[in-house]
């Protein structure tokens, strides 16, 4: 039996409301983070790295709940955002419509990519690919080709993540290779489809939100489960939504969006169970 568990991107309260998801599902009996493949996209790239890095999730989720300290909450502004949705939606070619997006990100004014990757670092337990089978999702933002890194694919754990969760107009391309890398959110705010083949997936999605020619969840999991496996898809309650509130990069909402998802795990743990165990 495989079993495959795809997290999905939402920014810091991303990262925080599927831990405390993770960890409410583990206290129950139900450990996603036994999973033969693991992907990520955006903030599910950390939290992916993460659970596969040998760490217990309890002590990830007991990370969340620590002060924001000195960080800052950085915010995708309305102009920025309606950039964003205005350069996908020219066309319904998604390709041309990333290479567009990619075209902003370039453009943008953020901080410098070596404090981005520090930050980065300091999120990560371990800084090599793990044993077990990882994918990270990202964008090359010259053409909009849309990648895929694992352990094989030549490229530190540290710059896949770092791309991954690189928000166009709000943190720099990530260079590999002389090519720069956004965040995989831009093809698809989870990449569900990348867990075909895998007999029982269960999803994690902080945001499905869709625009322009992206793909949709709904379509994605459609397809899984055309496919033959059986699916489970679990996304913030309303009130793990008020938790996370409007900015999903405030640092400041991280606790409170961790405790939400590990209360909502709860009345998720049937429908998760079924489809895992």
């Amino acid at each position: 039996m495989s079993r495959a568990l795809v997290l999905g991107g939402g920014g810091v309260t991303g990262v925080a409301w599927e831990l405390g998801m993770l960890a409410g599902l583990a206290e129950r009996g139900v450990a996603l983070d036994a999973a033969d493949l693991v992907v990520g996209t955006s903030a599910g790239s950390v939290v992916g790295a993460q659970v596969c890095s040998g760490v217990r999730v309890e002590d990830l989720y007991a990370a969340q709940l620590r002060p924001a300290g000195s960080e800052v909450a950085a915010r995708l502004g309305w102009p920025a955002l309606a950039r964003l949705v205005w350069a996908g939606g020219l066309t319904r070619d998604a390709v041309a419509a990333r290479a567009r997006i990619g075209a902003m990100a370039v453009a943008a004014r953020t901080p410098s990519e070596e404090s981005r990757r520090a930050v980065i670092e300091s999120r990560l337990p371990a800084h090599g690919w793990p044993a077990r089978r990882l994918l990270v999702t990202a964008v090359y933002v010259t053409t909009g080709e849309f990648v895929v890194f694992d352990a094989d694919a030549g490229v530190s754990l540290v710059d896949a993540v770092g791309a991954s969760c690189a928000v166009p107009g709000v943190w720099p391309p990530v260079t590999v290779g002389g090519r720069r890398f956004m965040d995989g959110g831009m093809r698809s705010a989870v990449n569900a489809d990348l867990a075909a083949g895998a007999e029982r997936v269960v999803v994690l999605a902080p945001m499905a939100a869709a625009f322009g020619p992206m793909p949709r969840l709904s379509a994605q999991v459609a397809a899984l489960r055309s496919g033959g496996s059986r699916v489970a898809v679990v996304m913030p309650d309303a009130a793990a939504r008020a938790a996370i509130g409007r900015n999903v990069l405030d640092p400041a909402r991280r606790a409170g969006a961790a405790r939400a998802g590990r209360v909502q795990a709860a009345s998720v743990l049937d429908e998760v169970a079924a489809v895992w165990e």
